[in-house]
Formats: C-alpha cells, sequence, structure tokens
C-alpha cells in the first residue's frame, strides 16, 4: 500500500479542513471584497493591509499570536470559556480560526480584483430597471464574478491543504484531530521514513500543479479574471 492509515488519516481530515475553511472564506470573503471595492472611507487602506497581513507575515508568527489569543487567557479564550465551548487550540475548530484568518487574502484578494472588472456601468442599469442594492448584488455581480469566485474557491482551497507553520502552531500534532497532510509529512522525514515522506510530497506536488493549471486556465478565458500572480 502506498499511504498508511495514518496517511489517509491526515488526507481526509486535510479536505475536511479544506472544504470547510473554504465555505467560511467565501461567506465573509465576499462582503469584505465588495466593501473593499465600493467604499471611500479611509479605512479602506487599513483594511485592506491587514486583509493581506498572511501573505507577508511568517505562518509562526500569525499561528503563536492566534495561540494566545485563543488560549486560556486570551480574549478569545476567555469568551470561548464563558460560552461553555472551552478553547480552540489543538482542536479541530482552532484549526479551522486559524486557516480562515492565513488563507483569508487569496480568497478576498480574487473576489476584489473581479468586483472591480465589473465597474459601476451594469449596477447603474440594473438601478434603472428599479433593482434594489441586494438584488443587484445576486443578479448582477455574482454571475459577472464567476471567474472570481472560482479562482478564489480553488486558491482557497489549496492554500489551507498546504498549510503547515500555522496548523503546527494551533493544532500540534494530534492523530485524526489535528494532524494534516502537511505535519504528516513533516513526521515522517523526523523518523528518516524517506519513502512515505516522498508518497506524501509528491501527491502534494501534483495537487499544486493542478491547481495552477486549474488557476492560469480560469483567468485566460474569463472577461473577469480573479487574482493575478505577480500583480
Amino acid at each position: 500500500m502506498i499511504f498508511s492509515a495514518a496517511d489517509f488519516t491526515a488526507i481526509l481530515l486535510t479536505l475536511r479542513l479544506a472544504t470547510t475553511v473554504t465555505l467560511v472564506l467565501i461567506v465573509i470573503g465576499t462582503p469584505i471584497a465588495w466593501w473593499l471595492v465600493r467604499t471611500r472611507s479611509w479605512l479602506k487602506g487599513p483594511v485592506g493591509a491587514l486583509v493581506a497581513l498572511p501573505l507577508v507575515l511568517p505562518p509562526t508568527v500569525l499561528g503563536f499570536y492566534l495561540l494566545v489569543a485563543m488560549g486560556p487567557n486570551g480574549p478569545v479564550g476567555q469568551l470561548t470559556q464563558s460560552l461553555g465551548l472551552g478553547t480552540l487550540p489543538f482542536t479541530y475548530w482552532g484549526l479551522v480560526v486559524g486557516s480562515v484568518f492565513y488563507s483569508l487574502p487569496f480568497v478576498v484578494q480574487p473576489l476584489q480584483n473581479a468586483f472591480e472588472a465589473i465597474g459601476d456601468r451594469p449596477l447603474e442599469v440594473a438601478a434603472t430597471l428599479r433593482a434594489g442594492p441586494l438584488d443587484r448584488f445576486f443578479t448582477v455581480v455574482l454571475p459577472m464574478a464567476r471567474s472570481g469566485y472560482l479562482t478564489a474557491t480553488v486558491l482557497g482551497f489549496a492554500h489551507t491543504v498546504g498549510e503547515f507553520g500555522v496548523v503546527l502552531m494551533i493544532g500540534g500534532n494530534i492523530p485524526g484531530v489535528t494532524r494534516v497532510v502537511s505535519v504528516q509529512i513533516f513526521d515522517h522525514v523526523e523518523a528518516l521514513d524517506y519513502a512515505q515522506a516522498h508518497w506524501l510530497a509528491g501527491a502534494m506536488l501534483l495537487f499544486s500543479f493542478i491547481v495552477l493549471l486549474l488557476v492560469y486556465g480560469v483567468q485566460g478565458q474569463a472577461r473577469t479574471p480573479g487574482m493575478r500572480f505577480g500583480s
């Protein structure tokens, strides 16, 4: 067997985590991206920088501060404990929270680019037909931003699959609970089990290549592309 039982468990947990995080990111990333495109507030710059911070911040730094915030003495940890939820570090939902923060720019930026590409004209035309703000968003913006949503979904999912520093800081290495594929590869290397590490790392390499093909394919064919690498 190419993959061990532990490998399969890590793969399934990673896919579950990436799916959950991607859905959450689409839900919260849409209003953030739309606000960044439409607002004239002075807060646009600081909020945009805050959203993009994980692009330049070392994952261990982000993971450390999230660990402190969600720990028993942190503000988030005290809130969750007061609600009877315990603390989030070293749990699956702690990984979800950390992954949402870390992958946020990979969803918000493609959506923001797609919304900007639409421009004001389609919305103005819809407004003359007495379409309300929500109606205009769901009937005009969403259909025209399809490629941006596809790019955001693929990048958000793939980025979550490839996380290491944040998930290790927040989740540790608990089999079946927080041990995702990237941590499983690290375990194989620590144990000098390079053969198993090669199989898992090779699968990740192939997955990453396919993801990039999909993203560039969408950007090459769509009229409203999402994130442009290197832009």
